[in-house]
């Protein structure tokens, strides 16, 4: 594992209307250090991805540094942390039609589709190809974005992400809207991209946590409640004090699930 910090926030707060969304949160992960971010709904994770993509930022005296920076282009930093998440299928879905590969080459241009304007090399064409073929999406060219099922989409937008050649990919909710079936041949894909790229997964789901995922930040009430290795936080303590209910953790095999009591 690199020692390369990718993300480093200090006493990070973000507030809306007088409550805190993040409340002094403080939290270091490196490079190769493939994360789970969990928490249940309103604990900050979405408000933590939104202050990593520069869609938000800390009240003063809060710092925010990827990759050894804290100021950086927009553009540019799509080119180091590929963002995928449930909501941005609805953008690729809309009308006019979009065709898969072009879906995916239109990710140079953080375009929606190709214009006369977007000038496409052969370079392009041919990482876009990769990168359809690394997430399983390959043989979906030719077909409408409208056409896809979730899980399809869903990879085809990982594709779009990876055309940059991330070094880290960031899934906010990536699972939302799968059937288990689905749900289950998409993480299998993800688990082919580990080797090559640092995963940040964010989830409110266990049973997402791929086996690959071996550190783990709990977050509640806009702070990071627990923080530590898999095998320590997975358990029907942590889960039960995360979630303010009794949680029952089982292991099977290298994957976890829960239930509640």
């Amino acid at each position: 594992m690199s020692d390369l910090s990718l993300l480093t926030i200090r006493d990070a707060s973000v507030v809306r209307g007088k409550r805190y969304l993040l409340n002094g949160l403080s939290l270091t992960l490196k490079a190769g250090q493939h994360t789970a971010i969990l928490g249940p709904n309103g604990s900050g994770k979405s408000t933590l991805v939104k202050l990593i993509t520069r869609q938000l930022y800390p009240l003063a005296g809060g710092h925010v540094e990827i990759f050894g920076q804290t100021r950086w282009n927009v553009t540019e930093l799509r080119g180091l942390i590929g963002i995928v998440s449930s909501s941005m299928q609805l953008d690729f879905d809309a009308h006019p039609p979009l065709e898969v590969f072009d879906c995916v080459v239109s990710g140079f241009f953080a375009a929606r589709g190709l214009w006369k304007q977007h000038a496409v090399t052969e370079e392009m064409r041919v990482r876009s190809r990769e990168a359809l073929i690394q997430t399983g999406a390959d043989h979906l060219v030719g077909r409408d974005m409208s056409t896809l099922s979730t899980g399809e989409a869903r990879r085809v937008l990982i594709a779009r992400a990876l055309v940059h050649r991330p070094k880290a990919l960031l899934l906010d909710e990536p699972c939302a809207g799968l059937d288990p079936a689905s749900r289950r041949v998409f993480l299998e894909s993800l688990r082919r991209l580990a080797a090559n790229t640092t995963l940040i997964m964010v989830t409110h789901h266990i049973e997402e946590i791929l086996p690959e995922i071996g550190h783990i930040v709990m977050l509640r009430d806009g702070r990071v409640l627990h923080e530590g290795g898999k095998a320590d936080l997975l358990d029907s303590a942590h889960l039960t004090e995360l979630f303010g209910m009794p949680v029952e953790v089982t292991g099977r095999g290298d994957w976890y699930s829960a239930s509640v009591d």
